[in-house]
């Protein structure tokens, strides 16, 4: 009962939110998304550009897990893994994914569903290599998803991953896997204190997208 009362003390959007116009929103919603991002970011949003990503495992059972955006252009929403962790084998099963963004500094939510195609090795280790030492030596250490006997054994591996990566920063790593999904919905949710919130949907219809409200 104590957490349940926690819960009902605990306040949403406790700030000035900022309008939005559907009417004003572009034919396509990458623009808006960019958009909305960075007004995020300059809105003082810490880590914007973390999202979740659902998947389903084999037996259809939903999974998510948070992760960052690497990029977001014409080809679709970009994010990175190794294939052979618990995501990249659900992606290869059923490359059917969606991702949500929520930034409670500005009341925002983002919806994106889509088809997701892994990239070549080429680009993979480019987007691998852009990053942080800190990165590679992650992904140097591997084995992600799987069972850890001790964290003694982790800080060993980190530690040589760590050595590894400074000394080699253009170490390959195979299984690293740059993943594009390939949005065919997209939703713009935008909190509104008394309630009347703003959904704006669009989905795309062969290479058109059509644009309709929701209600909240």
């Amino acid at each position: 009962m104590e957490f349940r009362q926690l819960l009902h003390t605990l306040r949403v959007w406790d700030a000035t939110l900022p309008t939005f116009n559907p009417d004003t929103a572009p034919q396509t919603p990458l623009p808006l998304f960019q958009s909305w991002l960075t007004h995020a970011a300059e809105a003082g949003q810490p880590e914007p550009h973390t999202m979740s990503l659902a998947t389903v495992d084999p037996q259809g059972r939903p999974d998510v897990r948070t992760l960052t955006l690497h990029d977001a252009d014409d080809q679709g929403w970009h994010f990175g893994s190794h294939s052979t962790s618990a995501k990249g084998r659900q992606l290869a099963a059923h490359p059917e994914a969606a991702l949500a963004f929520y930034w409670p500094a500005v009341g925002r939510q983002v919806r994106v569903r889509g088809t997701v195609t892994p990239a070549g090795q080429d680009v993979s280790q480019a987007d691998l290599h852009a990053r942080s030492t800190g990165a590679l030596a992650a992904a140097l250490v591997g084995r992600m998803s799987e069972v850890l006997d001790s964290f003694e054994e982790l800080e060993r591996a980190s530690a040589a991953a760590w050595e590894r990566a400074q000394a080699a920063p253009d170490t390959l790593v195979p299984t690293w896997t740059r993943y594009v999904l390939d949005p065919t919905e997209v939703e713009f949710f935008q909190g509104d204190a008394q309630r009347r919130h703003v959904r704006l949907r669009y989905r795309r219809e062969g290479a058109a997208w059509s644009r309709e409200l929701l209600w909240p």
